[in-house]
């Protein structure tokens, strides 16, 4: 039995699978394998699905069909893992899924339906489940009172975009008593791509990217949530929550990473700074993100690298992405700062 023959015999056993798992199953190389797949869909004896991170195969004719289920779920004496177990029951996600793809996926479903029946003070939100042959996710709708909203009542901040910066920190709730504020900290960590929509502002998380990005839309009501993972990923949600929440740590979630970009470009004043610094003395060790920031003043730098720094000397902090006049001044202000974390 020649490659493609046992390629062949390996799709018509199952419904569908990724190029990772004809190589791992014929220990084929990736270009060995690309070869025989390219010949197979030439002569329209397999079919593709999907984009090319998160393309599935599948012999001609059996390709598997994007399935959705919608459902309008009353929030009164809603339990997110009762409904869970029945879609994943439904759609036979144990069988057709990796295991760390249905843990992610499970970790993502109850804790963004969960916030939804705590927090939006909704009388019911909207569900939509979808399994397609790349892709798994959901789309979860409420109409109450908004996440942004929320949470800069109850905290008393000026306006929405500050509860937004505030939310990316982690350990921002508006229920400490039962929440520690980490669901979506680590959710957008977790997924391909994240979205939380509410009133005006948008914001995404690309896993592709390690990048968030925020936008300003049309006016909705409540919050809307968006996730998706690739079936074929690979990575482990004990790895998301290792990356932030360490062994040195006790496995507490004692290291954040804040988008400084979020708040603005350029920063000038201290004040600037104290705003961005707010809450993070909850943190061990905290990464500054400057992509895409242009530059950054003395007063702002002296007040988080050297003021913030000699307040908390328990507390470490990693600039990351800074362009040279960012890291110029940021040693300018306190030479024996840390060095660029070079990790991400």
């Amino acid at each position: 039995m020649n490659t493609k023959q046992k390629i062949l015999v390996f799709l018509s056993r199952r419904s569908s699978a990724t190029g990772g798992e004809l190589r791992e199953y014929l220990s084929l190389s990736r270009q060995a394998m690309s070869l025989h797949l390219r010949s197979l869909l030439e002569t329209h004896q397999i079919v593709r699905s999907g984009t090319t991170r998160g393309a599935r195969y599948s012999i001609s004719g059996r390709a598997e069909k994007p399935i959705t289920i919608t459902r309008q779920l009353p929030i009164r004496d809603c339990d997110e893992d009762r409904v869970w177990k029945q879609l994943a029951a439904q759609l036979s996600l144990e069988r057709v899924l990796r295991p760390n793809v249905v843990a992610i996926v499970r970790y993502a479903f109850t804790e963004m339906l969960n916030n939804a029946i705590d927090h939006s003070q909704a009388e019911r939100c909207s569900l939509r489940f979808a399994l397609t042959p790349s892709l798994v996710g959901f789309d979860i709708r409420d109409a109450g009172v908004g996440v942004f909203h929320s949470i800069a009542s109850k905290h008393h901040l000026p306006d929405e975009e500050t509860a937004l910066v505030e939310l990316l920190k982690g350990k921002t709730t508006t229920m400490p008593e039962a929440h520690a504020g980490e669901g979506i900290f680590f959710t957008s960590r977790a997924g391909d791509d994240f979205i939380i929509r509410s009133h005006r502002i948008q914001i995404e998380w690309k896993r592709a990217k390690q990048d968030v990005f925020v936008s300003q839309q049309r006016y909705m009501t409540g919050t809307t949530v968006h996730f998706t993972v690739h079936r074929s990923a690979k990575h482990k949600l004990e790895e998301v929550f290792g990356e932030f929440a360490p062994a040195e740590y006790d496995f507490q979630f004692e290291k954040t990473r804040v988008f400084v970009k979020l708040l603005r470009r350029d920063y000038v004043s201290r004040s600037e700074a104290k705003r961005l610094l707010a809450n993070l003395e909850k943190f061990r060790e905290i990464s500054l993100d400057f992509r895409d920031v242009r530059s950054v003043g003395q007063g702002f730098a002296d007040e988080v690298f050297r003021v913030f720094a000699d307040r908390h000397p328990g507390i470490v902090i990693h600039p990351e992405h800074a362009s040279p006049a960012v890291l110029a001044m940021i040693k300018h202000v306190r030479p024996t700062a840390p060095r660029e974390n070079s990790s991400h």
